[in-house]
């Protein structure tokens, strides 16, 4: 896999931090909507790319991008990240966001070589510097990996002081795609997703998984400053899991006889 000397340029964005995306998480969570400010990580609903359709490629994500990788027959899997909050986002700021390659790595797995690229974004308020966010995306090209073995569709009980059971069906995947104008078809067209990817069904998103891990300390009234998360394997729609965690900082996504995602809190 060869990306040359590439290396983007930063670009920013400014936008007006209004309420209706957090209105319309909250309905998909079945939550009542945050009063004064964005929680942590629901930034993402803001500052979206919106590509016209005849720049989307066949998985649904755009062809070309600024930071998308010059890698042949690509396929994006999200990592994992961090965030922290200096000064909490309010609904009515106008917040400008940095975005920048902060690094890449090329490295060998199962299913060959994958390029681990790290995009940072700083958001910015008046000039002074409010949080920080980094993700963690890898690519890889070449045949897709072979589908996995059935899923379990038992509920995992793990033991922890926090917990929140789900199952997300399609049509919480649909609504989440939506929100964050996100048109990968891994996580709506499940013959896509299963024959072309080899998946084990529609994938629910990362960041979907990540959010609802920080929900749990978000219910207890708990407020994140610092949050990192990690994906370990796919979470598929249909089949339940839960997410775990504990006042002490461990947060995790859980499905039968295994961990998802680990994330943790300060």
């Amino acid at each position: 896999m060869n990306i040359g000397g590439w290396a983007p340029e930063p670009a920013e964005t400014t936008e007006l931090i209004g309420t209706a995306p957090s209105i319309a998480l909250a309905g998909v969570l079945d939550v009542a909507a945050p009063a004064d400010e964005l929680p942590p990580l629901w930034q993402w609903l803001h500052f979206l790319e919106r590509p016209a359709q005849h720049e989307l490629g066949p998985d649904g994500h755009p062809l070309e991008g600024r930071f998308l990788p010059p890698v042949p027959n690509r396929r994006r899997m999200f990592a994992g990240g961090r965030f922290t909050v200096h000064s909490p986002i309010r609904y009515g700021d106008t917040i400008t966001r940095r975005a920048e390659l902060a690094s890449t790595a090329l490295k060998r797995g199962r299913s060959g070589e994958l390029l681990f690229v790290t995009v940072r974004h700083t958001f910015v308020r008046d000039g002074d510097e409010v949080a920080v966010e980094e993700q963690d995306l890898v690519y890889r090209s070449g045949d897709p990996v072979s589908r996995p073995a059935q899923v379990s569709h038992e509920s995992p009980v793990p033991e922890a002081p926090w917990t929140l059971p789900i199952t997300a069906d399609p049509v919480l995947l649909f609504r989440f795609s939506a929100l964050t104008y996100n048109a990968h078809r891994i996580h709506y067209d499940e013959a896509y997703a299963t024959r072309i990817e080899g998946h084990g069904g529609l994938v629910v998103h990362g960041p979907l998984l990540a959010m609802l891990c920080l929900e749990l300390p978000r219910r207890a009234g708990h407020r994140a400053r610092a949050l990192s998360f990690r994906a370990q394997r796919p979470v598929y729609a249909g089949r339940p899991f839960v997410a775990a965690g504990s006042p002490d900082g461990a947060l995790a996504i859980e499905v039968p006889g295994a961990t998802a995602m680990t994330a943790t809190f300060a």
